[in-house]
């Protein structure tokens, strides 16, 4: 019997699935002045706002009460459950014993709060998509402020793909957090409209 020795070539993965690194590092640098988030596999890059920006630096200010600088984030990837999901929330606030996971990255499951200050573009995400990933990820608090409607929508008690508690109210209205891990209360007398 005689043996017939081949040459073999391996062939690469052909897949042309994506990954949250490959679609970020597509970005990379993102272009300045932008936000650059994937929901559900779509690349959004929103321009930041002057009145975007002031309610949420407003928001981060009032967290300091109860947080130390380091364990609140606005515009860092997070990767979330679900198909293709990394967001760049607009408030963070993480737990005491926070850990970076082996990328580097903060773990969802460290987030105790999350802030999304609505922009035109984006506001189905903040309201539908990124509402049902943060309850999916078991995010506490999840707290919308929408500078259009000059209103502010609180989301806890998260189940599934839901939250079980929302209260909305006006600007003016403080958002009392004191019965959440949160354990303070954010006024909004301040918060600037559009």
């Amino acid at each position: 019997m005689t043996v017939v020795e081949t040459d073999r070539i391996d062939m690469a993965d052909s897949s042309d699935e994506r990954t949250l690194d490959m679609m970020f590092e597509w970005l990379d640098p993102a272009p300045e002045g932008f936000k650059v988030e994937i929901v559900e596999g779509i690349i959004y890059l929103s321009p930041q706002r002057d009145t975007h920006w002031e309610v949420i630096f407003d928001i981060v200010e009032q967290l300091r009460a109860g947080y130390p600088r380091k364990r609140l984030k606005s515009d860092v990837r997070i990767d979330f459950p679900g198909r293709l999901n990394g967001f760049a929330s607009d408030v963070v606030a993480l737990s005491e014993d926070a850990s970076k996971d082996s990328n580097g990255r903060w773990r969802h499951q460290d987030i105790e709060f999350v802030a999304e200050v609505i922009s035109k573009d984006t506001a189905a995400n903040d309201y539908g998509s990124k509402k049902a990933t943060y309850a999916t990820a078991g995010v506490p608090v999840y707290l919308i402020v929408d500078p259009y409607t000059g209103t502010w929508h609180l989301h806890t008690l998260p189940k599934e793909d839901e939250y079980r508690s929302v209260l909305s109210l006006d600007f003016g209205t403080p958002v009392d957090l004191t019965s959440t891990v949160v354990g303070l209360t954010l006024e909004t007398g301040d918060f600037p409209r559009d």
